[in-house]
């Protein structure tokens, strides 16, 4: 099997993918869940034409300048004043309060003059003046929030004030994570001479619950059948959604993933594509379960997973977009020409205020191994396959990890 172009892998990944079931959610538990259906007004606001400010409720056409009003009662906000403003009447009226009928005007405070129940305008006063009118915010019936918003705090203001006590959400994706190979132990563990301590499975889980999705951790399996058979049976029988495993899926004699996906029943869609780093990526189905191999370098498990798992969460949770946003920007170093892999660099931003587009320096050392490196990248520059060698100043496209929040 050769080797599969970027983009003809994500379209792999993601065709027939259906968006998952929804359920009700209370507003408080709502927050970062993704809505399965539009929300439209169940109630118009505000509902009564409303004072915006404190002063006296009157008929514009009276309160003109010098004019002395009669004062005839009071409306605060949730106890309304039950009569109606005559010629040469004005009403107290305070932030919020409905405008009593017969008023079209509130003067403020701060340009009259009262007298104990008399009331003298010191400024000039216009119909519709300081007044929020019926439905001025929305009306029932109107659409606010579309299906796949991921709901942030402003949505949540809004679908409270419509008068929706719960909102309908796509159930959250379960993602199965499991690492693998003898040579991995825990952060909490005593590492051995031959040890390393694996990384992949916490950057990976927390990417997943950034995008909305549900971690089941799998722990870490040895390089043996019955091991990951079993790991791979417990993702299924817990009903995952998304089977992530990490490592063991190069072609090494220890890279035992595959076979042990395919005896499980895993229909293969692709294994490897033009990719670097990444190039050793697998992907399947088993049943309903979707299927990402991801390489065990830290930083090709990463970049596979913001390419490939991001995009595979956001269609299942409905999303209308479902891959990170490209932008483009000009390189502050230069690069050598690339071979047959689509490049994925971590750079990072070069601060420069006269420049009128973004500046991006890729870091020195690529290896997919380090760590660091990636941690102080601020974004991926993205070269095509066979692109030529570029100098300093020329075009570029990124990916902005800061902006996604990874």
């Amino acid at each position: 099997m050769g080797l599969l172009p970027v983009a003809d892998a994500l379209a792999k990944v993601i065709a027939g993918v259906l968006p998952l079931g929804s359920e009700e959610v209370p507003l408080r538990a709502a927050r970062g869940r993704v809505l399965a259906a539009p929300i439209t007004a169940l109630r118009t606001q505000p509902g009564f034409n409303a004072s915006a400010l404190d002063g006296y409720a009157v008929r514009a056409h009276d309160a003109v300048v010098g004019a002395v009003l009669d004062l005839i009662g009071e409306a605060a906000a949730g106890h309304g004043f039950a009569g109606r403003v005559g010629p040469g009447q004005a009403v107290r009226i305070f932030t919020g309060a409905p405008v009593p009928e017969g008023a079209d005007a509130v003067v403020i405070q701060e340009n009259t003059t009262r007298d104990g129940n008399r009331v003298t305008v010191e400024g000039s006063t216009k119909p519709g003046q300081h007044i929020r009118g019926r439905g001025l915010d929305f009306a029932e019936g109107i659409e606010a929030l579309a299906a796949g918003t991921v709901i942030g705090p402003r949505d949540l203001a809004l679908a409270a004030a419509m008068n929706h006590p719960r909102l309908p959400a796509r159930r959250r994706p379960k993602v199965a994570i499991l690492a693998t190979g003898d040579e991995l132990v825990l952060p909490v563990d005593a590492v051995g001479q031959d040890q390393i301590v694996t990384s992949n499975s916490f950057a990976i889980a927390a990417l997943v619950e950034a995008e909305g999705g549900e971690v089941l951790d799998l722990g870490i399996a040895s390089d043996e059948f019955h091991a990951l058979e079993a790991a791979i049976r417990r993702a299924r029988s817990e009903k995952a959604d998304i089977l992530v495993t990490i490592g063991g899926a190069s072609v090494g004699d220890h890279d035992l993933i595959q076979t042990a996906l395919t005896r499980e029943g895993m229909t293969l869609g692709f294994w490897k594509i033009a990719m670097r780093p990444g190039k050793p990526l697998l992907h399947g189905r088993l049943g309903g379960m979707h299927i990402l191999g991801l390489p065990g370098n830290p930083v090709s498990a990463v970049v596979c997973g913001i390419l490939f798992l991001v995009p595979l969460l956001r269609t299942l949770l409905g999303r209308t977009a479902t891959v990170l946003d490209r932008r483009k920007a000009t390189l502050a170093i230069d690069w050598p020409a690339n071979d047959l892999r689509e490049d994925y660099l971590r750079a990072r931003f070069v601060l420069d205020a006269s420049a009128s587009v973004t500046k991006v320096a890729p870091l020195a050392w690529q290896d997919s191994s380090l760590v660091s490196v990636m941690q102080h990248a601020d974004c991926l520059v993205i070269r095509p396959p066979y692109a030529p060698a570029a100098q300093v100043g020329d075009e570029c496209e990124i990916i902005d990890l800061t902006a996604a929040g990874y």
